[in-house]
């Protein structure tokens, strides 16, 4: 068989139709939202000191990281990174709706559309040197679920994809517990005995534990191996001493937090047109859930019911597991993606029009609509971001080329003179002009209006975008002088005596007049 023919013949026989439409309709949507991002080499704050980055990650426990982003260089080439990081969002865009059975073409379009614009994914873009690795564990979580639902012992497979899929990010976990749920309340609405179902339910929850216990015993492993241990970022090191700040505090605090974003996040939605969407949407999928029920006589499944109830009433804790571990972690929105679960699961159920009465053609029409409206929005939104991160660039780059004037004028400059600053922009000299605030206050790494915040990032962006290097110390160096009468009496830059030099060392003071 010719490499033509085996091809053709794998198109024809092996490939469904709704995976082909779902894995094209995310590429394609995602290149046309995202495209501002991927032919652009702008970065972020942490972006600057991750133009070659060997994502060595194993201090935050992300033992495969270096080897997911590995496929595309350690240097950030966001076009190749993000074409990739899009190749695997799509594949995962494919595995979803064959995982929640979308047979509809205009929902598995759709469903694509919602996973390409989330502004999550925007948020991501934003960290583009990392970007390839994150959508590959992403795929990874969605596999982890879709092996263990359609083979008989495909939850050790399974867990095999959820700990490498933690292994280079573990912020996706909760997106292979929201869809085990979702495919666990498939399973209990289907035909066949109670104690099949149960058997079937249980091998979710072995994928479950078998991957948590296979992502921590490799990782336990790697670090002995380079003799290192966890890091206290975001909590990571509190991953095995079990619940911080006790279960209750924990628990109450993942359900403020699960509401406060889903209802005031201005993510999901921002102003009156998408919050009808949102508000259509759930009501299609409740008119379709009735529907579907009576369809099946659904009142006359207890099992369904019970688990029904279950999921409902744990559903914000599993969206929200992360705080389980660490109910103080910074929850960045990329760290947030499995909300958009909560949209394409609407959207499957309203989908579902093959089981449903003749009279379901206009929830069908409700959705799409819906869906549409939100995909559009979502678009809109992270090109505002992205503009706005453009812009955040230009004033950097300007800020930076005065900065490094004064500097190199300054009377007893010498290159490779030690230099201690601060990194905050003083907001009196330079008061904000980011104008996308009331879209992209949630968006981190996307909103602001400069990407200094530590000597280290004046030193990366000088030496990256303008071509000097400056010997800026430690944040240490700056801590006695900090509190000094000399330094109090320093104006913020660009004033007369912002830039001083003491016992040979040149101090820069950046942040405000007041401190």
């Amino acid at each position: 068989m010719t490499p033509g023919e085996f091809f053709c013949r794998l198109n024809r026989d092996k490939i469904k139709k709704e995976w082909k439409t779902a894995f094209f309709s995310a590429f394609g949507i995602g290149l046309l939202v995202h495209m501002p991002i991927l032919l652009s080499d702008i970065p972020n704050h942490d972006g600057l000191a991750s133009m070659y980055f060997d994502q060595n990650m194993i201090t935050s426990g992300r033992w495969f990281l270096m080897v997911a982003c590995g496929f595309s260089s350690f240097y950030t080439i966001p076009w190749l990174i993000g074409v990739l990081g899009l190749f695997f969002l799509s594949l995962a865009s494919a595995a979803l709706v064959e995982l929640l059975e979308i047979r509809r073409t205009w929902a598995v379009v759709l469903a694509g559309g919602l996973l390409a614009s989330f502004p999550s994914l925007a948020s991501t873009f934003a960290y583009v040197f990392t970007m390839d690795g994150y959508m590959l564990a992403l795929l990874l979580a969605v596999l982890a679920v879709l092996l263990t639902k359609k083979y008989p012992r495909g939850f050790l497979p399974g867990a095999v994809c959820l700990a490498f899929s933690m292994g280079t990010y573990q912020a996706y976990l909760p997106f292979a517990m929201i869809l085990s749920s979702y495919a666990v309340l498939m399973l209990a609405a289907g035909q066949g005995e109670i104690k099949v179902k149960a058997k079937k339910t249980m091998h979710y929850l072995y994928m479950g534990v078998m991957g948590m216990a296979l992502y921590y015993i490799i990782l336990q492993v790697l670090l002995r191996l380079q003799g290192k241990e966890l890091a206290s970022y975001q909590g990571i090191n509190g991953m095995a001493s079990g619940v911080s700040g006790g279960l209750v505090t924990a628990v109450a605090g993942m359900y403020r937090d699960f509401f406060g974003f889903s209802l005031k996040g201005n993510v999901i939605f921002q102003g009156i047109p998408s919050l009808a969407a949102c508000v259509v949407l759930l009501l299609a999928a409740l008119f379709a859930g009735v529907s579907l029920a009576r369809n099946r006589k659904g009142w006359k499944n207890p099992f369904f019911f019970a688990i029904m109830i279950i999921v409902l009433v744990f559903f914000p804790m599993i969206t929200n597991v992360i705080l389980l571990v660490s109910p103080h972690v910074t929850y960045h929105l990329l760290m947030r993606y499995q909300w958009v679960l909560l949209l394409i699961g609407m959207l499957a159920l309203a989908g579902r029009g093959n089981e449903a009465p003749k009279d379901f053609a206009w929830v069908e029409w409700a959705a799409m609509g819906a869906a549409f409206v939100l995909v559009f929005h979502y678009a809109v939104a992270d090109n505002i971001a992205y503009s706005n991160l453009e812009k955040r660039y230009e004033k950097t780059y300007a800020y930076c080329v005065r900065l490094l004037d004064r500097i190199e004028q300054t009377e007893g400059y010498y290159p490779g003179i030690p230099i201690a600053m601060i990194g905050q922009v003083s907001d009196v000299q330079y008061p904000g002009t980011d104008i996308s605030l009331p879209v992209t206050s949630n968006m981190i790494g996307l909103n602001g209006d400069s990407l200094l915040y530590t000597g280290d990032n004046y030193r990366e962006f000088i030496r990256h975008y303008l071509g000097a290097t400056l010997n800026i110390q430690p944040a240490e160096a700056m801590a006695e002088m900090y509190y000094s009468e000399e330094y109090k009496a320093m104006d913020s830059f660009p004033g007369e005596n912002s830039i001083c030099i003491i016992d040979g060392v040149m101090y820069v003071k950046t942040e405000n007049l007041s401190r």
